[in-house]
Order: structure tokens, then C-alpha cells, then sequence
């Protein structure tokens, strides 16, 4: 199984930056109206993991605090040019961070939203952990991702897309497994529930909570 680099991914959404939205902004919507929704039956402080472009910023309710990082540079500007397009003062932050190592203190979030990020990392579960350290206790934490298929016309339509997903800047092989290793090894969290969204269930929805202080 191959896998990718920061270097790759970096590059890789560099070019993204400016066709992005036009691009993957209708493929991804429902994935991200969905997110959000479910950060918002949460709400307070959210942090935003790979904002990218802040497509999704303008969409959440403005009683919300916002924090927003990505890896790259050219999306966060495209981001930042949102944030003043639409006057988002709820937005406190948007900063270029490594997801396996980031800049703030534990608990910090009531809601930590992943989309279309952990298949795009090195070490996804460093940055799970990362994303579980900053979320505070009765929190929770909603990824949207691909989950590989185990079989079928759409497991071997991902095996002959990975080399071209990969130059992308994506991991193509990415199995529910892999999520339920890393769960069954964290006393402190669950997983809640987990949704298939579209194109055609190529991406699901997983909230996972965190344990309340005894």
C-alpha cells in the first residue's frame, strides 16, 4: 500500500487553491451541510480542521465561535478573503497548523469538525489524537471521509483510482478498521453514530464522543 507525505499534500492543494470551490464545492456540500448541522446541535467553540478555501465558514449559525487551520497557505488566503466578504466576526482564527501537532491547549473545543481531512495526512491516527486532546470532555468530534469499500465494482473503481488520488494529495485506502483500532484503544471515546453521505456512499459521516468528567 503506498502512502503520502506532508510534502505531496502540501503541493497538492496548493494547486486546488484556486479552483477549489468550483471544483469540489457542489461534490462535497451535502457532506458539509451535514457536519455542520451536527456541530450545531453542540455549538460554542468549533474548530474547523482543514478549512481549506472556508467554503463552509459563511454557513454556520453566527452564535457560534469559529477556529479555522489548514496545511496550506493559498487556501487559507482564499479563506481569509471570505471571512472579510461576508463580515464573519464569529471567525477568531485562521491559521496554517500541522493537524498531528496542534498550537492549543487541551479541552479548548466544544466541537472538533474534520471534513475530507484524515485521508489527506500522514499520520491520521497522530491527528486523530491531536483532535481528541483539544475536545473538551462531553464534546464531540465529526469527521467526513472516505471509508474504502471491503468489496464490489466501487473497491476495485478505488484501486484503480489510487495512483491518481494519491498525486491528489489523497490516501485512497482508508477502511473502517483502521477507525475501530483507534477507537477500541481510547477509554474516552465513542463513536455515536456513522452516516453515509454522497456521491454515492464514497463518504460517511463519523461523530465520536468524548467522555463527560466523572
Amino acid at each position: 500500500m503506498g502512502d503520502i507525505d506532508k510534502a505531496t499534500v502540501t503541493k497538492a492543494y496548493a494547486r486546488w487553491a484556486p479552483v477549489y470551490d468550483l471544483v469540489f464545492g457542489r461534490v462535497f456540500e451535502q457532506g458539509r451541510k451535514s457536519s455542520i448541522a451536527a456541530a450545531e446541535r453542540i455549538g460554542g467553540r468549533i474548530l474547523e480542521v482543514g478549512v481549506g478555501t472556508g467554503i463552509s465558514l459563511p454557513d454556520y449559525s453566527r452564535k457560534n465561535r469559529l477556529v479555522g487551520i489548514d496545511i496550506s497557505e493559498p487556501m487559507l488566503r482564499k479563506a481569509k478573503e471570505r471571512v472579510a466578504q461576508f463580515n464573519l466576526t464569529n471567525v477568531e482564527a485562521l491559521s496554517v497548523m500541522d493537524v498531528s501537532h496542534l498550537g492549543f491547549p487541551d479541552n479548548s473545543f466544544d466541537v472538533v469538525v474534520a471534513q475530507y481531512v484524515i485521508t489527506a495526512v500522514p499520520d491520521p491516527e497522530a491527528a486523530l489524537a491531536e483532535f481528541a486532546r483539544v475536545l473538551k470532555p462531553g464534546g464531540e468530534m465529526i469527521l467526513v471521509n472516505h471509508i474504502s469499500a471491503e468489496s464490489g465494482p466501487r473497491r476495485a473503481f478505488e484501486l484503480g483510482f489510487a495512483p491518481i488520488a494519491r498525486r491528489l494529495g489523497w490516501r485512497p485506502e482508508f477502511e473502517w478498521a483502521r477507525l475501530q483500532r483507534w477507537i477500541d484503544s481510547r477509554p474516552d471515546m465513542r463513536v455515536i453514530d456513522r452516516t453515509p453521505m454522497p456521491p454515492l456512499g464514497h463518504f460517511s459521516m463519523i461523530r465520536f464522543g468524548k467522555a463527560a468528567r466523572a
